[in-house]
Order: C-alpha cells, then structure tokens, then sequence
C-alpha cells in the first residue's frame, strides 16, 4: 500500500516530535520543517529519530514566509508526492503585557503562529484537493480559549487557528478534507523544565488531573484526527488541557 505523504511544520519540536513519531508509526511518509538557521540541529535530530527507527524527512522553511513555505510544499511534492496529511505545529512565545509589548513582539508572535497556518495550508490544500482526500491539525492552545495574561498575542493568534480552521473545513469538506485543530494545556517539555519549582507546582495546582501533559498525549489526539476512523470529524477542537478548561 502506497505510503500517505505527511507534513509536520516545527516538527524537530518537543511536541512535533512526538506528533513525527506517532504519524510513522501509522505507516506514514513523514517530512519534518524547521527554522533554516537550525540546519545542524535539525541533521542531529534526524540522526537520532532514525536510530530509534524513524525514518523522518527534513526540509527547511520559514513558515512565517508566503515565499519559503510555497518552497516547502513544491521541493515535498517533488521529492515525495502529493501531502495527505498536514500538521501545523510551528509555534513561538514572546510574553508581555500589553502595555510593554513591543510592536516586534506582537508581530513576530502573529506571524510565527497564525500567518503560518495559511502560508503553508494555503499550498498544501492544493494537493489534498487533486486526491479527493486530507487531513489538516493544527495546534492551537487553552489559551486561545481563556486567554492568559501576559500573551495578549500568543492568545490572538491561537484564537485565530479556531476561526481558520472552521471556516476551512466549510470549504472542503465535501472533498474529503477534514480540518480540526487540538490544544494542549501546559505540557511537560525542556521548556516547563526549566521553569523554578514553585512556579511548576502553581501550574499544576490549576490542573485537576494533578500533572502536566506529555508531549506524547497530544501527539495521540493529533494522530487520532489524522487516522481514517475520524473521518466524520471537521471544523472540531479537542482540547487536551487534563481539565484545566472545559468548554
């Protein structure tokens, strides 16, 4: 059976290698993005992942660029073929309050996390739409829901993912294409590691599940929305926040 072709921006992430991971083990041809500057990093990456047996394909992309992420999907089409699968998980932070935030910071932040989602859905759409099939996550965040001080734009452009997406899975879903996005809560990562301790025990003090998430149950919910058995599920969003939030 011929390999389904996926993509994963951000994929040499904490949370993006997990997703990698879980759509190889599905039987996935999987092609990781990353940030150009971070060549020797992303080749380290690779190395590590086929030593663990996956075979995972590296690209470079600037997704916050139309230019660069046309690039991404044309150099994957000819090296690989036609996507099936899209994972949208390139994502930054840069935390302020309103009133200190430059405008840089709030700009880099939109651009990064939500401008990406349509440079890159924009060309990969084309590919779904030529097979009649696709499926596209994108991961948004409980933030984007609740909001959270300090990240007047890291909440916007996650909020931004709901609207893009259900207005998308409108659009194609009678070429079976689903699109849906998934947001995690606070995951357990290098990030949260290096976190002071009182800090991480105020966090998961908000959580009732009493612990973080691992990288590794948001990549399972991602997996989940990519798999033929969610084939009737579009424009949803599953939030994977150990009931943090509930809506």
């Amino acid at each position: 059976m011929t390999k389904k072709i996926a993509l994963v921006t951000g994929g040499t992430g904490g949370i993006g290698t997990e997703v990698c991971k879980e759509l190889c083990e599905q039987g996935n041809l999987v092609v990781a993005s990353y940030v150009p500057i971070e060549q020797e990093v992303a080749e380290n990456w690779q190395k590590v992942m086929l030593e663990k047996g996956y075979d995972v394909k590296i690209e470079a992309c600037d997704v916050s660029c139309y230019d660069s992420s046309k690039q991404l999907i044309d150099t994957v089409k000819e090296k690989y073929g036609n996507i099936a699968l899209l994972v949208n998980a390139a994502g930054i932070t840069s935390d302020k309050t309103l009133r200190k935030m430059e405008k840089e910071q709030w700009k880099s932040v939109l651009s990064t996390n939500l401008d990406s989602i349509f440079n890159v859905t924009k060309h990969a759409i084309e590919h779904m739409l030529e097979g009649n099939f696709g499926r596209i996550v994108s991961i948004s965040s409980v933030n984007g829901t609740k909001g959270q001080f300090g990240q007047t734009n890291y909440s916007a452009a996650k909020a931004g993912i709901y609207g893009f997406s259900k207005a998308l899975a409108q659009e194609v879903a009678r070429k079976g294409i689903t699109v849906n996005t998934v947001s995690p809560g606070y995951i357990h990562t290098a990030m949260t590691d290096r976190l002071p301790r009182e800090i991480q025990k105020s966090i998961v003090e908000q959580i009732p599940m009493g612990r973080m998430g691992e990288a590794k149950e948001i990549a399972k919910a991602i997996g989940f929305l990519c798999s033929e058995g969610a084939a009737y599920i579009t424009g949803a969003n599953l939030h994977v926040n150990g009931g943090m939030h509930m809506s």
